[in-house]
């Protein structure tokens, strides 16, 4: 008898210590692509580490989360965000005993479609492309037809599943997804309010008592107590879910949210100058298709929509990037002369 690989005596411990409603590896409905296994690292491990390395991932280091291009050093980015949405989502997996890689590896990938400027982008684009645009679904279309020059990640179905699904309105097939789905909400309804407190915007004396009864007086409580609601109630129903109270009360602050920080006065008029941006960048593609890269135009050849493509491309943008070509288009450049 051969003796089994480092993946092989993973998965063998996969069976032997994850919970009996976990995803194993090798239970994995595989890729798009056969492949060969790697003799170190099972399937959803590698899936993390490809979507670790990809360009889509780095450029979330500069893309809005909630303030459009904040000057501070403090404010969230969406990789931040990601960060934080992965760390809730293996603190929750690793206490419930399911597979921790493939928490990671959707928790990593799936914001990887946001546009720059966050949802006001993708508002925009969404009305300016005959397709739907959504950012769960472009998240989907990076790793499977846009990364490694048009190659994709050909990642695992079960990856791509919670990706897809990891918005409200959607229901990933895997426990491991719907930790995801979970810990996307308590990663943005924490961290959107302590920036909103840092920016002035918002006070903690602004959140109602019933919700501070229910879920904790101040940002580190609230974190920590929903955290232990999934995995309490999760562990006691072998399902992923919140308690009716934690739920409701998580549901209220991102309603206060929503009022308070996400649709003032102020934040509209910077959206709008978003959608301005977003909008004349796209107008500007379509009239000049030649001036996106070779990669974007050779879609178009091979019978992707020509709107379809130009929103990739200004999808993928990061908010510096996005007004530089603004800038480069539309406002006039000093004139100079030369007197040598």
């Amino acid at each position: 008898m051969s003796e089994l690989t480092i993946r092989e005596q993973t998965e063998q411990m996969q069976k032997e210590y994850l919970c009996s409603w976990a995803t194993l590896d090798q239970n994995s409905k595989g890729r798009a692509k056969d492949e060969e296994q790697c003799d170190i690292r099972p399937v959803f491990q590698r899936d993390r580490d490809r979507i670790l390395h990809c360009k889509a991932f780095r450029r979330l280091k500069n893309k809005t989360q909630v303030f459009l291009t904040p000057m501070g050093d403090h404010y969230r980015t969406r990789l931040s965000h990601t960060l934080e949405v992965s760390q809730n989502a293996r603190t929750i997996g690793k206490a419930l005993r399911l597979n921790e890689d493939l928490v990671e590896a959707i928790a990593l990938g799936h914001d990887l479609g946001h546009t720059p400027f966050g949802h006001s982008g993708e508002r925009v684009l969404d009305r300016l492309c005959q397709e739907r645009f959504i950012h769960s679904e472009q998240s989907v279309r990076i790793v499977e037809r846009l990364e490694k020059e048009g190659q994709g990640l050909n990642l695992t179905w079960e990856v791509i599943d919670g990706i897809r699904n990891h918005q409200t309105s959607g229901m990933p097939a895997t426990p491991e997804g719907k930790i995801v789905r979970l810990s996307d909400k308590i990663a943005y309804v924490h961290h959107d309010i302590d920036d909103a407190i840092r920016a002035k915007l918002f006070s903690e004396d602004r959140i109602p008592v019933e919700i501070k009864k229910a879920i904790g007086k101040n940002s580190k409580e609230r974190l920590d107590n929903l955290i232990h609601d999934v995995i309490i109630n999760s562990r006691a129903n072998e399902d992923i879910v919140m308690s009716k109270e934690a739920l409701e009360a998580m549901f209220d602050l991102r309603k206060i949210l929503f009022e308070e920080v996400y649709r003032t006065d102020a934040a509209i008029e910077e959206e709008e100058k978003a959608h301005r941006m977003i909008e004349s960048l796209f107008e500007y593609y379509m009239d000049n298709i030649g001036d996106i890269p070779p990669k974007y135009f050779n879609m178009i050849n091979e019978g992707e929509p020509k709107d379809r493509v130009v929103c990739d491309y200004i999808a993928g943008m990061t908010d510096q990037y996005a007004i530089k070509k603004f800038n480069e288009f539309f406002m006039p450049k000093a004139w100079q002369i030369d007197n040598g």
